[in-house]
């Protein structure tokens, strides 16, 4: 399931500015619908992919679109949010709360 995608807060590319500077950084992101990957190793940059979407790219060569990330070295991304509701659905239910 592909998702459009939103732009994302201008601290956000403070973090990924300052995330490049070190030699490894560990990043969790939803890939595919709502699977959460994880994509390890330098940032070498940001690339910009068509009009609109941006990517983080490792030197591995992954590239993680920056509106999908959850944490980047354990500080909340943009998708954090998203993820939090997630995670915490089913306590939102009232199922056999009789």
């Amino acid at each position: 399931m592909k998702t459009d995608f939103s732009p994302v807060y201008p601290v956000y590319y403070e973090v990924f500015s300052e995330e490049q500077e070190k030699e490894f950084s560990k990043v969790f992101y939803f890939g595919y619908g709502t699977d959460v990957e994880e994509a390890k190793g330098k940032i070498n940059g940001l690339i910009k992919k068509g009009s609109i979407e941006e990517y983080l790219v490792f030197d591995s060569g992954e590239e993680v679109r920056i509106d999908r990330i959850i944490s980047i070295n354990g500080k909340p991304g943009p998708a954090y949010d998203e993820y939090d509701a997630f995670a915490l659905a089913c306590l939102n239910c009232n199922v056999g709360a009789d």
